[in-house]
C-alpha cells in the first residue's frame, strides 16, 4: 500500500552535514506519522527520529538529539532528515518507515509497528 524511496546518503567528513529525503506514495501521506531508523553491520536496526502527520510533534533518539532534525512537506509527499555535526558512529544505512495505521504511538522507539520501509541509503562519516 505504501512505497518509500530514500535518497541523499553519501560520504562526509566528521562534523559535516547531509540531508536525507524520503519520497512516499501509495496512500494518503499526510494522514500518517513517519520515522527514520538506521542500521550498521552487526547491529540491530535502531530508532533515529519520528514526526507526526502534520509535523507538530517530533521525537529523537538521545544519540542524535540536537544534531538531527526531522521534517516533512506533505505537499511533496516527502519527509526529511537533516543531519548536522555528523560523527563516525552515525555511519549506517538509513531507512525511512511508515506505520501500518494512521493512529500509531510515535513515542515508541522501535521498528515494531512500522510496516512499510524504504530500501535504505548509506551514510558514511569518516574521521
Amino acid at each position: 500500500q505504501v512505497q518509500l524511496v530514500e535518497s541523499g546518503g553519501g560520504l562526509v567528513q566528521a562534523g559535516g552535514s547531509l540531508r536525507l529525503s524520503c519520497a512516499a506514495s501509495g496512500r494518503t501521506f499526510s494522514s500518517y506519522g513517519m520515522g527514520w531508523f538506521r542500521q550498521s553491520p552487526g547491529k540491530e536496526r535502531e530508532f533515529v527520529a519520528a514526526i507526526s502527520w502534520n509535523g507538530g510533534s517530533t521525537y529523537y533518539a538521545d544519540s542524535v538529539k540536537g544534531r538531527f532534525t526531522i521534517s516533512r512537506d506533505n505537499a511533496k509527499n516527502t519527509v526529511y532528515l537533516q543531519m548536522n555535526s555528523l560523527k563516525p558512529e552515525d555511519t549506517a544505512v538509513y531507512y525511512c518507515a511508515a506505520p501500518a495505521r494512521s493512529y500509531y504511538n510515535l513515542k515508541l522507539q522501535t521498528p515494531t509497528g512500522y510496516a512499510y520501509w524504504g530500501q535504505g541509503t548509506q551514510v558514511t562519516v569518516s574521521s
